[in-house]
């Protein structure tokens, strides 16, 4: 989608800092960090939210990308947050399914 800000980091035409990728997922620092280490993790295929996924297998491959991504930064032996914002009410900004893994502190809950 050509107005798409995440389907636009994928496509290379809006620059982020790349923490990984494969051929279903891109990975990258959040600009605005809520974490030492905040990392969205969005599937390539463009899926406006959580609630319009119907493709199973592209929900294990973000969560799996979430947990090498948190082994890559060293977040597996103390813990982290992997969060899903879908719609107005729980928070999502962006209309792109992306997850976002946060840790490298305690992290509060509940969230807010």
């Amino acid at each position: 989608m050509a107005d798409c800000l995440f389907c636009n980091i994928v496509n290379g035409d809006v620059p982020s800092t790349k923490v990984y990728e494969d051929n279903n997922v891109y990975a990258f620092r959040d600009i605005s960090p809520q974490a030492p280490t905040h990392v969205v993790i969005v599937p390539k295929e463009h899926f406006a939210s959580l609630k319009e996924v119907d493709n199973e297998a592209i929900l294990g491959k973000l969560l799996m990308a979430a947990q090498k991504i948190a082994k890559q930064e060293g977040l597996d032996d103390d813990g982290y947050r992997v969060v899903i914002n879908t719609g107005k009410d729980g928070g999502q900004t962006v209309d792109h399914l992306h997850l976002h893994l946060l840790g490298g502190r305690y992290l509060e809950w509940p969230p807010g």
